[in-house]
């Protein structure tokens, strides 16, 4: 009989894609935790060093067609844990994580729900908390938590819902919204984001382009005519 602890191991999948700047992030966070079962890197072809820092890290690495909802259904597919953390290669969480996820999968009926954290920027400007303030808003009204944010899913959930789609583009909000209101639970704990794009790009115009993005795609437009527009 498997005790608490083996029904809980966790399989992380990071998909990754000219990551190798950012990677370290992560995988420095997930080595050596006794929940983690394995971590597995989901590469769509990367040309730098990604595909090398992860595999010196002692990651399971996975090549699949470019497109994260494709990478992450890829890397879903070979994991073994009873829980799957989706995460983003350029997210990593506060030091309070383990604990965090820990009470969350060892909940009563924790299997029937996702659980998703609390969006956070690596930066210490006033237009890094106004963003983070917007995307709590939209996960307690709207529900919509975003991929940056990690999402830790069942194994058994996730395949009841289907999984990720192989979609280029709106991934998370798919699967979010086939888990609905009801299955989705805030876990409590940070998953701290790379500023880079939006310092690059502004902190104005990079959430108003997400939100143009995400108009369109509850518009009905296809996920590939909107990726041009957010790479």
């Amino acid at each position: 009989m498997r005790t608490n602890q083996e029904q809980n191991l966790i399989s992380v999948v990071v998909p990754t894609l000219n990551a190798a700047e950012t990677l370290f992030l992560p995988l420095a966070d997930l080595q050596a935790v006794d929940i983690v079962k394995e971590v597995i890197v989901v590469d769509g072809g990367s040309r730098d060093e990604t595909v090398a820092l992860a595999r010196a890290a002692g990651t399971r690495i996975v090549d699949a067609a470019r497109g994260r909802g494709t990478q992450l259904a890829a890397g879903a597919a070979t994991a073994s844990g009873n829980w799957l953390l989706f995460l983003h290669a350029d997210c990593r969480f506060d030091p309070a994580w383990q604990a965090a996820v820990r009470a969350f999968v060892s909940a009563p009926k924790a299997d029937s729900c996702a659980g998703y954290f609390d969006f956070a920027l690596d930066d210490a400007t006033a237009a890094a908390r106004r963003v983070e303030r917007i995307v709590a808003w939209r996960c307690r009204v709207l529900a919509l938590p975003f991929g940056d944010q990690g999402l830790l899913i069942a194994r058994s959930l996730y395949d009841a819902v289907g999984g990720f789609a192989p979609l280029p583009l709106m991934e998370d909000v798919d699967l979010v919204r086939r888990l609905g209101r009801r299955r989705l639970a805030r876990i409590g704990c940070r998953c701290i984001s790379s500023a880079r794009r939006y310092r690059r790009e502004g902190y104005w115009r990079r959430p108003l382009r997400n939100l143009f993005c995400l108009s369109l795609y509850f518009a009905g437009v296809p996920p590939h005519r909107i990726a041009w527009l957010y790479s």
